[in-house]
């Protein structure tokens, strides 16, 4: 049997006929940048977060970027945030000028929120928590440190689009939250794109001039800035997705379940399990296994695809020298790393192909 690790083929076969027909009512309009599309997307994006405003730019990079920059953070100021996740989250901080500050991680691969205050100084300006593998971070306790200590919370939700928090859904607790459309995510474009949202109206109002190269009107420029728009034919595409993001999510979780119930009795694995306050959306479906790379290998052997998220912490990174964060500095973070192994989990999958990659998994540690 063959499974890949992700099927983006499969998924666009069954909606493809809906967004051949949004694209070409956008080719029709001839309106290719912030047409009508986009302010559509960025309404049901809104209603979806249970946010007032959303906003559609051009990468999930870019809305991280953008919100540091709205916030007027920047060189002096330093970020807390963690290491376990994909670059862009410390390298948007980077790219302000401030310096990300990593605090290691829980069993749940989220940001520790009894190591916050530790690292907290007169610097800092901001916590940027990440709903990593699509799961909630601990924002209860996570917004009760920023209250105490007056800092600005901007969320990464770029893995979580739709999960939820003690019945409210992330992107929508901080000041910020910041959202990937990328390929390989949830809620995915066909190419790359980003959003943010927020409930402050003065803030939207300044993102909606800082992702359109600084223009307030079509010939005032008020700020120097970059050009992050959401393509309005990639905003098409994605009000058709949005329409089947919750069969999607659905699927996940069903899929997670199945992973769950039959690992869950394996001692060399660590299945990932939810507490009752929250509702993950299974972006990635992350164990941690005995033997990782060697359980790696015979799942491929198997026609198994399998991918880890991700093998080298940032602060372990080449680029990351200069933050002078050495080895075993985040002990849980890079124990996780030497363990997790993310399994196929989109809503594709069929029970006969879940079975086959727990039996072979069984196989392989009762070899």
């Amino acid at each position: 049997m063959n499974i890949p690790y992700v099927n983006l083929a499969g998924q666009n076969r069954v909606v493809k006929k809906e967004i051949l027909q949004a694209i070409g009512k956008v080719l029709e309009s001839g309106q290719f940048i912030l047409g009508k599309e986009v302010e559509a997307f960025e309404r049901s994006f809104a209603n979806l977060c249970g946010t007032e405003y959303a906003l559609g730019v051009g990468t999930g990079t870019d809305a991280l970027v953008l919100a540091l920059r709205v916030l007027n953070i920047g060189p002096g100021d330093s970020v807390i945030t963690v290491a376990n996740s994909f670059i862009s989250t410390a390298s948007s901080i980077v790219l302000v000028g401030a310096k990300p500050v990593f605090v290691d991680v829980g069993e749940d691969y989220n940001i520790n929120p009894r190591l916050i205050e530790k690292a907290i100084n007169s610097r800092t300006k901001a916590i940027l928590p990440v709903h990593l593998t699509g799961r909630p971070a601990d924002m209860k306790s996570i917004l009760e440190i920023a209250k105490k200590h007056k800092l600005t919370v901007i969320e990464d939700c770029a893995q979580a689009v739709g999960a939820e928090y003690r019945e409210k859904c992330v992107g929508s607790f901080g000041t910020i939250g910041c959202f990937s459309l990328h390929p390989l995510k949830n809620l995915n474009a066909c190419g790359d794109g980003g959003a943010l949202t927020t409930n402050d109206r003065n803030l939207y109002r300044k993102l909606q001039i800082l992702r359109n190269n600084g223009f307030s009107t079509r010939d005032n420029c008020a700020a120097w800035s970059d050009n992050s728009r959401l393509d309005t034919i990639q905003a098409a595409l994605l009000l058709v997705k949005l329409n089947y993001l919750k069969k999607w999510t659905d699927r996940r979780r069903e899929n997670a379940e199945f992973y769950q119930k039959h690992l869950s009795c394996l001692t060399q694995v660590k299945v990932p399990v939810e507490r009752p306050y929250e509702k993950s959306v299974y972006h990635t479906f992350v164990i941690q296994a005995q033997d990782r790379d060697r359980l790696s290998n015979f799942l491929g052997r198997k026609g198994i695809g399998t991918k880890i998220h991700y093998p080298i912490p940032i602060h372990l990174q080449p680029a990351a020298k200069s933050l002078k964060q050495k080895s075993g500095s985040l002990l849980m973070t890079e124990k996780q790393a030497k363990m997790i192994l993310s399994l196929p989990i989109y809503p594709e999958l069929t029970t006969k192909q879940l079975s086959y990659i727990v039996n072979c998994i069984y196989d392989f540690y009762n070899q």
